[in-house]
């Protein structure tokens, strides 16, 4: 699998892996609170598009589905800004950032694709893209190995 990779000029970071698993299974473990929650944050809905994602090291952060085009695409926005040592109680669109996940199939398994957008609406832009560039490695290594 590739690591994760910032792109400082876009202010973004992406990272695509294979999942050996199918596009129906993989699209529920990046949808489904329950599944969220058995390799990412501890994901609650609060609302039909809203909820937050918590980690007990680092706190609840409030979410939103964007867009979604199921099952190849799905966009959440979050306000998960490390730099500001502040979490908001609710979306702050200002200083929000945004990650689509987005699935291909490829024989018996899936390519995911996450880019993450919008740091240089946070406090520390680089700070941010390299504590999210580490974020993503690790969780999607996670999400990988539910289907190892």
């Amino acid at each position: 699998m590739s690591a994760a990779v910032v792109d400082e000029a876009t202010f973004s970071v992406s990272r695509v892996i294979r999942i050996s698993a199918s596009i129906e299974k993989v699209w529920a473990a990046v949808t489904e609170p329950e599944l969220i929650s058995s390799w990412f944050g501890r994901a609650e809905l609060t609302g039909e598009r809203t909820g937050t994602l918590t980690w007990d090291d680092h706190g609840s952060f409030p979410f939103r589905i964007e867009a979604v085009d199921a099952p190849r695409s799905i966009t959440y926005r979050w306000n998960n800004d490390a730099a500001s040592g502040a979490i908001p109680p609710s979306i702050d669109e200002v200083n929000s950032t945004v990650f689509t996940f987005t699935l291909e199939a490829d024989g018996d398994a899936t390519v995911l694709t996450v880019v993450e957008t919008g740091f240089e609406n946070t406090t520390d832009a680089l700070v941010n893209l390299e504590d999210h560039r580490g974020g993503w490695d690790f969780e999607l290594d996670e999400l990988a190995a539910l289907f190892a």
